[in-house]
């Protein structure tokens, strides 16, 4: 008898064992090692000499987030400033056409998967912003004649140049070559070292990364960086000589758009400075029916604010290449935006005339510094948006869709950041300010008010 019992409790024993170790594989996943970079700290192998002032970092606070995944055209994803250029376009492209610097031209075309000759238009096609949100990217260092990728982390109120569907693409004040951040967001390990001190304000719930926009943008609604209450409508590829201001304060009310197809809501709030959000993993078809918002219609929201769509029918995938990550956005036109000669198109986020206003979660993320919280100031990837074409003319290719969802628990909205106004991509048609969404709207209270985090990743810092 006895030792019947001792043969069924080992039996038992090992039984547990197994179900322990099994429900535990998920969490045994190693972690992804991701290197920080803060602001203003030079890179330890840049394509570019950074003493040239190539580009310009800036101090910005980390604005809080609902969603790890940030669709491009996510209103208050990117911040702007009225201050002198903070990336210097044409000394990058000068520098990389030299042909004494040939060989890094064409290590630093493999990035973007272009050729050297199409360089220049490449660049011509970028935006100059800041970060508002610590972000995630596939960074590129030159080492022995090669673009050598490694994932990082970018801290808020660093100057990148972003392509037409919002996706960081270079690195201001050394150059190099970025690229989206694909894996798994909530699973990463950051590491502080080699001068990037842990920063002040950094929160593992706050980090990004960035998806791209389902349609080229013709324009890009940024915040201001020293002026939250002013927004700086700029045309994409300018560097802000052609930029209009707007109130970002002012309350705009949610439109009718029961019965209208989702597709055309999205434009409607786009063009009312309103971002679009819906329940699910992915970006309803752009022929699903709207069947009620929410907030309702004739609710009062501020600049970038979420409005969830609830929808009806549509052809999966279909209409409007319906695919999406975990954050959304509407599509925008598939035109190429071409720099005004004289004064800008009119814009819905504008006033009568000009104003200047005074002034995501799932698992843990671990992180690991040697270094403790520095007083320094405080400063994400998806399949990319498309090849550019080999020539100094801009790319007529359709709209990119955004990729799958990384593994992880599914974070379904790019919830716009709260305690600052949000951008946008540019107004007009579409998707000039396309937002994204799939997270419920973050509160009824203006932009500019603090939201609450979503709640810690499972990021692990060194």
């Amino acid at each position: 008898m006895q030792g019947t019992g001792k043969s069924a409790i080992r039996k038992i024993a090992v039984l547990l064992f197994f179900v322990l170790t099994l429900s535990g594989c998920d969490r045994s996943a190693p972690l992804l090692m991701v290197k920080a970079v803060a602001a203003g700290v030079p890179s330890l192998a840049p394509f570019f000499d950074e003493s040239g002032r190539l580009g310009h970092d800036a101090v910005v606070r980390s604005q809080a987030v609902h969603a790890s995944l940030q669709q491009g055209d996510t209103p208050g994803l990117y911040g702007g400033t009225k201050k002198p250029t903070i990336c210097d376009v044409k000394q990058l492209k000068a520098f990389l056409t030299d042909p004494g610097n040939r060989r890094k031209a064409q290590a630093w075309a493999t990035a973007p998967g272009i050729t050297t000759a199409g360089i220049p238009g490449y660049l011509d096609r970028l935006t100059p912003v800041l970060l508002r949100h610590d972000t995630l990217v596939l960074n590129h260092d030159y080492k022995k004649g090669k673009a050598v990728p490694y994932n990082s982390l970018l801290q808020a109120g660093i100057a990148v140049l972003v392509d037409e569907q919002g996706l960081p693409a270079v690195k201001c004040s050394c150059g190099n070559p970025l690229r989206p951040f694909t894996d798994d967001t909530n699973r990463i390990s950051v590491k502080f070292e080699d001068g990037n001190k842990k920063w002040r304000g950094y929160r593992p719930s706050s980090v990004v990364a960035v998806r791209p926009a389902p349609r080229s943008m013709e324009r890009l609604a940024l915040v201001d960086v020293d002026d939250p209450g002013r927004g700086i409508d700029r045309p994409a590829g300018t560097t802000g000589a052609h930029d209009r201001t707007f109130d970002t304060r002012k309350q705009r009310a949610v439109p009718d758009l029961a019965g209208t197809l989702f597709g055309e809501a999205s434009r409607r709030l786009a063009d009312e400075g309103l971002a679009v959000g819906y329940d699910g993993k992915e970006r309803p078809p752009d022929d699903a029916r709207v069947t009620a918002s929410d907030p309702p219609t004739g609710t009062e929201l501020g600049f970038g604010e979420y409005v969830m769509l609830s929808v009806a029918g549509g052809t999966p995938g279909g209409a409007s290449g319906g695919t999406s990550d975990r954050s959304t956005t509407p599509p925008a036109p598939p035109s190429v935006p071409e720099p005004p000669s004289t004064a800008p198109p009119s814009s819905p986020y504008w006033p009568s005339s000009p104003s200047s206003p005074s002034s995501l979660s799932s698992p843990s993320v671990s992180s690991s510094s040697g270094a403790g919280p520095s007083s320094s100031p405080p400063t994400s990837s998806a399949p990319p948006s498309s090849k550019a074409p080999p020539s100094s003319e801009p790319p007529g290719s359709p709209p990119t869709t955004a990729g799958s969802s990384p593994a992880g628990d599914p974070v379904t909205s790019s919830a716009p950041p709260p305690g600052a106004p949000v951008t946008t991509s540019a107004p007009p048609p579409e998707t000039v300010s396309a937002p994204a969404t799939s997270e419920p709207p973050a509160s009824r209270a203006p932009a500019t008010g603090e939201p609450a985090s979503s709640g810690p990743a499972s990021i692990a810092i060194t």
